[in-house]
C-alpha cells in the first residue's frame, strides 16, 4: 500500500504540471484577446492621429513633440506603476485603472475642437498604457515561463497586432466612405473599447492570481538588478531612440503626397501585420537560439528610415513594413528577454524600469527626429541608422554573459 501511495503521489506532479501549462496557455490567449480589442481601439486612433492633429492646425514639429512626449510619459510612468505593483501586490487593480483610462479617452478625440485638446487626450491615452503595462507584463511572464518566454510573449503580441491591423483598416474604410470624417472615425472606437473592458472584468474573475501559474523557485532576490540587465537596457534605449513614432511617418506620407489620406492607416495596418507575424516567428527562434536573434533583426530594422522618408509609394510601404517588424521585435522579443534576467518578485519593477528608460530614449529620439525633419531628411535618416546600429554591441555583450534560453525554464544570467 505504501508503494502504491508513493506512485500515485509521484504521478500527480506531471498531471499538475500539464494542468498549469494548459491554464497558462489559456491566460496568455485571454490577455491576447484583451489586447486585440485594446489595440483595435488605440492603434486605430494612432494610425490617423498625426493627420488629425495636422488638420486641427498642428505643425510637423508639434506632432512629433506631442506624440514623443506622450511616449515619454507612456514609458517613464511605468517606473512608478511597476514598482507600485511589486510593492503592493495589486497587479490587477493597477492594470485595470490604466485600461479604463486608456479606453475612455480615445473615443473622446471625436469631441476635440482644437489640436491642444486633442494633444491632451493623446497624452492621457499614453498615461493609461503606462499604468497598465508593467503589471500586465509581469502577470503575462508568469504564464509565459510555462511555454517559453519568446513564444508566450510572441503569441500575445500576434493577437495584439491583429487588433492593430483591424483598427487602422476599419478607420481607413470609415474615412473612405465618409469623406474623411475623423470625428466619426474616433467615435466608432468606443465599440471595441467597451468590449475590451468587459473582457478585462472576465479575466480578473477567472485568473485572480496569475503569479500562481509560475511555480515558486529557489531563486534569491538580489539587492539590485543584475549587471547584465543594465547593459541590455542601454542597448534597448539606443534602439528606441532611433525609431520614429508612426504619427510623424503618417504626417510625412500625407504631406509629401507619397500616399493618399485614406491609405495612411492602411500602411499602418501593413506594419502591424508584419509586426504580429514577426513576433510569432522570431519568438520561437528566441526560445531556441537566445538573444543573439536580436542582432540581425536590429540591423534590418535600421533600414526603415531611408525607405519610409526618402522613398516613393512602394518603397515607403516596404519601409513602413520594416518599421512594423522593428516595433514588433522591440515590444515582444526585447520584452521577453527581460524575464529570465530577474527574479519573479522583482519582475514588474524591472519591466517598469526597462520600458521607462526605453520610453525616455524614444522621446528624446522623437524630438531629435522631429527637429531634423524640418532641416534635412538625410540627417534624419543618418541619426536613425546610427542609433539603431549602436544597439548591436550591447546585445552582443549581453549574449556573451548569458546562456541561450531553452523552451522551458531559463537559466540565470551569468
Amino acid at each position: 500500500m505504501g508503494n502504491s501511495e508513493e506512485v500515485t503521489a509521484g504521478a500527480a506532479k506531471p498531471e499538475e504540471g500539464a494542468a498549469k501549462k494548459k491554464a497558462a496557455l489559456k491566460f496568455v490567449l485571454m490577455v491576447g484577446v484583451m489586447s486585440l480589442f485594446a489595440d483595435l481601439t488605440y492603434e486605430g486612433s494612432r494610425s490617423i492621429v498625426g493627420p488629425y492633429l495636422g488638420l486641427l492646425g498642428a505643425s510637423a514639429f508639434v506632432i512629433s513633440v506631442v506624440t514623443g512626449f506622450g511616449e515619454f510619459l507612456g514609458y517613464a510612468l511605468r517606473l512608478l506603476s511597476g514598482r507600485s505593483a511589486d510593492n503592493t501586490g495589486l497587479y490587477w487593480p493597477i492594470a485595470i485603472g490604466g485600461y479604463v483610462l486608456q479606453m475612455t479617452v480615445v473615443p473622446l478625440l471625436a469631441l476635440a475642437g482644437s489640436w491642444q485638446t486633442a494633444a491632451v487626450l493623446v497624452i492621457l491615452e499614453r498615461v493609461g498604457k503606462a499604468t497598465r503595462n508593467p503589471p500586465r507584463d509581469a502577470m503575462l511572464s508568469h504564464a509565459a515561463k510555462q511555454m517559453g518566454y519568446g513564444w508566450g510573449f510572441g503569441v500575445h503580441e500576434a493577437l495584439d497586432q491583429l487588433g492593430a491591423l483591424i483598427g487602422p483598416l476599419a478607420l481607413a474604410l470609415i474615412l473612405a466612405l465618409k469623406h474623411n470624417d475623423y470625428k466619426l472615425a474616433f467615435a466608432s472606437l468606443a465599440i471595441p473599447a467597451v468590449i475590451m473592458l468587459a473582457l478585462l472584468g472576465v479575466a480578473r474573475l477567472i485568473y485572480p492570481r496569475p503569479q500562481d501559474l509560475e511555480p515558486a523557485t529557489s531563486q534569491i532576490t538580489a539587492e539590485g538588478l543584475p549587471r547584465v540587465f543594465w547593459i541590455y537596457l542601454g542597448g534597448a534605449a539606443l534602439a528606441g531612440a532611433g525609431f520614429a513614432d508612426y504619427p510623424l511617418i503618417a504626417y510625412h506620407l500625407q504631406a509629401s503626397s507619397t500616399v493618399k489620406s485614406a491609405l495612411v492607416p492602411v500602411f499602418y495596418a501593413v506594419a502591424m501585420a508584419v509586426s504580429g507575424l514577426g513576433s510569432l516567428a522570431f519568438g520561437r527562434i528566441f526560445d531556441r537560439s537566445g538573444i543573439v536573434v536580436l542582432v540581425p533583426l536590429t540591423v534590418v530594422s535600421a533600414a526603415y528610415a531611408p525607405l519610409a522618408f526618402l522613398g516613393g509609394f512602394w518603397v515607403a510601404l516596404v519601409g513602413v513594413a520594416i518599421w512594423g517588424l522593428g516595433m514588433g521585435v522591440q515590444e515582444s522579443i526585447m520584452t521577453a528577454a527581460v524575464a529570465p534576467m530577474v527574479s519573479r518578485d522583482r519582475r514588474s519593477s524591472a519591466y517598469g524600469l526597462f520600458t521607462g528608460v526605453y520610453g525616455i530614449a524614444w522621446f528624446l529620439g522623437s524630438v531629435a527626429i522631429g527637429t531634423l525633419y524640418e532641416v534635412s531628411f538625410a540627417a534624419l535618416v543618418a541619426f536613425s541608422i546610427v542609433a539603431e546600429l549602436a544597439a548591436v554591441p550591447f546585445i552582443l555583450v549581453v549574449r556573451a554573459r548569458t546562456q541561450p534560453p531553452s523552451p522551458g525554464p531559463h537559466p540565470a544570467p551569468a
